[in-house]
Order: structure tokens, then sequence, then C-alpha cells
């Protein structure tokens, strides 16, 4: 993988501000690079998108098209404790390599946000572990 990729890439973070290992895909020909593909400006409408969310199916289309598209994995389960809000809820996106920190952080804050402003989603994704059945 070059820098001169066929579609535009993420611009680089400042040196010492991130640790995404961006260099490492262009090093490595074999390594997944599709989170490049993640610019800032895409990234801006991802965040748009996630929070206009209004069903647990379509989060969980998004989710999968998030893998599909740019190899991220994000899950979304119950925290070990109990679940009063939606700061209850664990999401973690896996580490991978040219992911931004930045974005390891919004993506989350986004996906709360969505959670936050419809709760019929939170229980229905309670209820697939069995909480309310």
């Amino acid at each position: 993988m070059s820098p001169h990729a066929p579609f535009p890439i993420r611009q680089a973070c400042p040196p010492g501000a991130c640790d995404c290992g961006r260099e490492q895909l262009f090093e490595n020909t074999d390594a997944d690079a599709r989170i490049l593909k993640l610019t800032k400006e895409e990234e801006k409408r991802l965040i748009e998108r996630i929070e206009r969310i209004n069903s647990l199916h379509e989060l969980r289309y998004l989710l999968q098209r998030l893998t599909q598209q740019l190899g991220i994995q994000l899950r979304i389960e119950p925290g070990e404790h109990e679940v009063r809000t939606v700061r209850g809820l664990v999401i973690t996106i896996e580490a991978q390599t040219g992911l931004c920190r930045k974005t390891r952080q919004t993506l989350p804050a986004a996906i709360r946000r969505a959670l936050e402003a419809n709760h019929p989603i939170v229980y229905e994704l309670l209820d697939e572990d069995g909480l309310f059945g």
C-alpha cells in the first residue's frame, strides 16, 4: 500500500498526537488498509449518521457496514454491573492499526448520544441478553 492510493486517505495525525500506527499500513503490503478510507470528512458524516439512528436494527446494520467497509470491530454490551443509564453500557472498539485515537473516542461517544436520544433502542439491546424476557 502506498501513500498514493486510488482513493482519498486520511491525513496523518500530528507527530506524537496519536498512536494509530498509520505508517505500518504503508510498510506492510498485506495489512488491511481499509481504515485509511475514513477521512476526517467521512468521519464527520459517519458521526452524523450514527446520531440519527432510530432502531436497533439500524444500529446493527451500521455496525455490520463498519466492519465490512472499514474493518472496524465495534461491540455494544451491558456492563458487568447494573445498567441504569446508557453509561452502563460498554462500547468497545477492537484495536486496529491505522485507527486514529480520536476516532476510537468519537465513535463510542456518538453511539452513546444516539442511545440517550432513543431509550427504546437501549431496552431492545438489553432484552437481547434476556434482561426483560
